[in-house]
């Protein structure tokens, strides 16, 4: 299996997923889940002509479970590692939601230099957490109640979660397949990984590294969005990043990637060949 050992104060090994050749388009994941969410991205990306590369953040999917390391500045710098490691050049880096962290962290920590463009899906940035400086966003409690809520009972937590995550209606009996899957990619995850993953896009403050952003940025979110709402996110990074453009799909939830795949793999296509 493709992995390969990240650096830094906190090692440990990533998995991560090829398929296709071309142009580089790397896809950073969501929480709770792994590379497996983007299944639909990558059979329309690879068939198209590009090389896609997705990768398990650490603690989650197939990639190591450390004890430490649930930063942003450490995930960046993993990000870094697979970049450097592979030698990608010209790359899209595309991230869903946390993963949207990831891609802002890095272009601002480690600059564009190996990247031509880049994809914020229902991400998290530009800064979720409600402070003085930042009224529009989310109240402590919600996140803290999160945080409570996995380390008490994660299991039980996660199988409430997806109907949110896709506004599915529990009692309706639909997207039921879905929302197994989903739980079955996040059971496999490390509960101390999942439950640290809360704090770190909870509080990460982006809007330093989304200023330093000088490539193609495409933004979409889904104005049903009840896990990231596109008002505290979407929108607001449109507004802080020069040039960048904003999608939003009509009546789409979080997990739009699924619920709305062939909407989305049009957007990313049309955007990768523009």
């Amino acid at each position: 299996m493709p992995r390969l050992h990240t650096s830094g104060p906190h090692p440990t090994e990533l998995y991560y997923y090829e398929q296709g050749r071309g142009q580089p388009v790397v896809l950073v994941h969501g929480w709770p889940l792994s590379h497996r969410m983007w299944e639909s991205q990558i059979t329309a990306l690879s068939e198209a002509g590009y090389r896609v590369i997705a990768y398990d953040r650490r603690g989650f999917g197939q990639s190591g479970h450390p004890t430490a390391g649930y930063d942003y500045d450490t995930f960046a710098a993993d990000l870094n590692d697979l970049m450097t490691k592979l030698d990608l050049r010209d790359a899209v880096l595309a991230g869903f939601s946390m993963g949207g962290g990831e891609v802002a962290r890095y272009i601002g920590r480690y600059g564009s230099m190996r990247v031509a463009k880049a994809m914020l899906l229902g991400a998290v940035p530009p800064f979720l957490l409600k402070t003085g400086d930042n009224p529009q966003g989310v109240d402590e409690s919600v996140f803290a109640d999160m945080f409570n809520a996995v380390r008490h009972d994660r299991l039980g937590f996660l199988g409430d979660f997806f109907y949110k995550f896709y506004n599915l209606d529990k009692s309706s009996g639909q997207g039921q397949e879905l929302v197994a899957f989903s739980k079955w990619i996040a059971w496999a995850a490390s509960p101390l990984g999942t439950a640290q993953c809360i704090v770190a896009f909870g509080e990460t403050d982006f809007r330093a590294d989304l200023a330093k952003f000088d490539v193609p940025t495409l933004i979409v979110h889904g104005d049903a969005d009840q896990i990231v709402p596109i008002d505290v996110s979407g929108r607001r990074s449109h507004e802080l990043i020069r040039g960048s453009r904003l999608e939003v799909l009509q009546g789409a939830p979080h997990g739009f990637a699924a619920t709305h795949a062939q909407q989305l793999n049009a957007l990313m296509l049309g955007f990768l060949r523009g």
